[in-house]
């Protein structure tokens, strides 16, 4: 039988999902296929519209090994496991003469435990909720999450947080799931042959192709024991975001509050002695932190210091005395005990991670009003983790509408530990990068203006000339209004203050569930909506309800971001140039995942207005612009304010 023909393949694929092929995706197809037969690997940029998604599936499918697909939001994993993969998979089925299997796999604290939920978490004295369900009151909504929990388990096939509609609080979640550290394991557990996360790692195993996210990618990557199950080929979608989701990852912190609940849960299962220890060192800890201040630690304070190697010391002593110990009269013992070892396993490694005082991580102080302050430690890079652990043993297509900064490929290829494109060497992984472009027709549909008129935004203070500059942008345009602000402060302000002066709905991020929020602003074109980072990535409105897109400011990292000012210095002490490399990059990502909000369908037109001067006077301002669409460009603000009212009485004209 002859193998059937990627474009064959494709063409029903497409034809599957009621698409259109677009030559830009037959070029991502036969990219990937190619690096999957050459065990090579390839960064891959797909503006929107593209049908990357199939781009990658097709040739994945058809390539029969296995392939684990890693991607950054839920909403992309979702629309994987039940849109594109159901439905490529049956149109691939007659000409391939199989139905790949697929499957979802995430940590196991996504998933219920049935064991917390029948048996009862071990709970701190003072918190006292256990039983759960008799503790919390039927009219309390943690009570009234926990009942609709119990129902839910007994319906459930996947235990999956994200299946439960409407969903619960953390806190209530909590309540009925473990993290891996906590999990008593299959064979110990009661309940482990009715296991979700079990039930799901066994449909990973025999599937074919397996989505998950990039934080279990990360966690599988870090820990050394092996969450995912042997690929051939993985592909990270929205591989702008992996750097930092492998960061969050490896980064550990400790809290007094954390310690505290470590020492209660171990001080049933030690002797006094050993229980005093830990505890005097919780408290030495404890009042280090009540006069920490915010900032990065560039030395370990001699009291810190101390605290922490009596934190670390303490903890050791505990987890053996953990381990030698039994004591039967303590209810569900197991569960106990795995639960305060996870406890002080976690003080205990995070302690003695910033005592070993690693050059390559980074510890600062982080205070928040309500919580007190927080001590955390990072890895100042994560490259060398990424090419190591990332790049071996299998070929890797990362791809995402946003890889070339400054237009190409090599900034976000050196902040996963990839050598430039074309550099060949012993233990250098080998890549090609490709930009497929967009079906978009930018300079036509879109353009980018930049208010040079306006002052150079400083750190503090309201811009009232901004302000004005907002106000008649959003009249020009008759509301269709997204306001993407570099801060939540910035958005606020920028709210209240046009509440009061336009006759516009304006919606602000954090008053409504942000699907709540999306949702309103599509529905009436007079309306504007204000927020802050995730509206920078996840807002995905065609037609008319978008036509405005504006940023208040270029947004570079605050100058006092502890990780962030550290990755500058140390490029600079490399010798190279630790702005462009950290501060406009991050700026250079942030700003192409904003203005990709304005086209997201071939009819869409509209402006993005950058508020910020220093796009069109600063030397670093045309990097900027061309990580952007190209869009028609244009510091003129009457031609602009014309182009808005003309785009506003067209969309008016067409909804009569």
């Amino acid at each position: 039988m002859t193998k059937p023909s990627l474009p064959d393949l494709l063409h029903a694929a497409v034809s599957a999902v009621g698409g259109t092929e677009r030559p830009g995706q037959v070029a991502m197809a036969e990219a990937v296929a190619e690096a999957i037969d050459d065990s090579s690997h390839r960064l891959i940029q797909a503006g929107t519209g593209t049908g990357k998604s199939l781009g990658y599936l097709v040739p994945a499918l058809a390539h029969g090994e296995r392939v684990v697909v890693a991607t950054a939001t839920l909403a992309l994993q979702r629309q994987l496991v039940e849109r594109d993969l159901p439905r490529t998979v049956e149109a691939l089925h007659p000409q391939l003469r199989r139905r790949p299997q697929f499957a979802m796999l995430k940590g196991r604290s996504n998933y219920l435990c049935l064991h917390r939920l029948h048996e009862g978490a071990p709970q701190d004295e003072e918190e006292g909720l256990f039983d759960q369900f008799e503790a919390a009151t039927p009219t309390s909504k943690l009570g009234q999450d926990l009942l609709r929990l119990r129902d839910w388990a007994d319906e459930t096939e996947t235990g999956d947080r994200d299946d439960l509609t409407p969903g619960v609080s953390d806190k209530a979640w909590a309540q009925i799931s473990v993290s891996s550290r906590e999990c008593l394991g299959a064979t110990k557990c009661a309940y482990g042959a009715e296991c979700f996360a079990e039930a799901a790692r066994e449909r990973a195993k025999l599937a074919d192709v397996v989505v998950t996210n990039h934080a279990l990618l990360a966690i599988d990557a870090i820990e050394g024991a092996p969450v995912l199950p042997q690929h051939e080929v993985l592909i990270v979608d929205e591989a702008h975001e992996l750097v930092s989701r492998v960061t969050g990852v490896a980064t550990g912190e400790l809290t007094p509050g954390q310690v505290n609940r470590a020492v209660k849960r171990a001080a049933k299962l030690v002797d006094e002695k050993t229980a005093d220890s830990l505890q005097t060192a919780s408290e030495t800890f404890e009042r280090v932190m009540e006069l920490a201040l915010p900032g990065r630690l560039e030395e370990i304070p001699e009291d810190l210091g101390y605290a922490l190697m009596a934190l670390r010391d303490a903890s050791r002593s505990v987890i053996s005395a953990i381990g030698n110990t039994r004591d039967k009269s303590v209810h569900d013992e197991d569960a106990v005990r795995k639960q305060a070892l996870a406890a002080v396993e976690s003080v205990h490694g995070v302690a003695e991670r910033i005592t070993a005082g690693s050059e390559y991580d980074v510890v600062w102080y982080e205070r928040h009003d309500r919580f007190g302050a927080t001590l955390r430690v990072a890895p100042l890079s994560v490259s060398g983790l990424l090419r190591e652990k990332l790049f071996a043993d299998r070929s890797v297509v990362l791809t995402s509408a946003t890889l070339k900064l400054g237009g190409d490929f090599n900034g976000v290829a050196a902040s996963m530990g990839l050598s430039p494109e074309g550099v060949e060497g012993e233990d250098v992984p080998q890549w090609k990068g490709l930009d497929v472009g967009s079906p978009f027709d930018y300079p036509k549909q879109g353009i980018l203006y930049v208010a040079k008129h306006l002052a150079t935004p400083g750190r503090e203070g309201t811009r009232g000339d901004m302000m004005d500059e907002l106000a008649e942008l959003i009249e020009a345009a008759g509301g269709r209004t997204l306001g993407l602000f570099s801060s939540m402060r910035g958005a606020k302000a920028a709210a209240e203050e046009l509440r009061g002066r336009l006759e516009n709905p304006i919606l602000l991020q954090g008053e409504e569930t942000l699907g709540e929020l999306i949702k309103a602003f599509a529905a009436d074109p007079k309306t504007c909506l204000f927020g802050t980072l995730s509206l920078w990535q996840g807002v995905d409105v065609p037609g008319p309800s978008c036509q405005l897109v504006i940023m208040d400011r270029i947004p570079f990292p605050r100058p006092d971001d502890p990780l962030m000012s550290a990755r500058q210095k140390a490029v600079e002490e490399r010798g190279g140039n630790g702005f462009m490399s950290v501060a406009a990059t991050h700026a250079a990502l942030l700003m192409a995942q904003g203005a990709g909000r304005l086209v997201r369908a071939t009819g869409d037109k509209g402006v993005v207005a950058v508020l910020d001067p220093r796009l069109a006077t600063a030397r670093y301002g045309s990097f900027l612009r061309a990580t952007l669409p190209d869009f028609w460009y244009t510091t003129d603000r009457n031609q602009v304010r014309r182009s808005l009212a003309a785009i506003d009485a067209a969309a008016t004209a067409e909804d009569k």
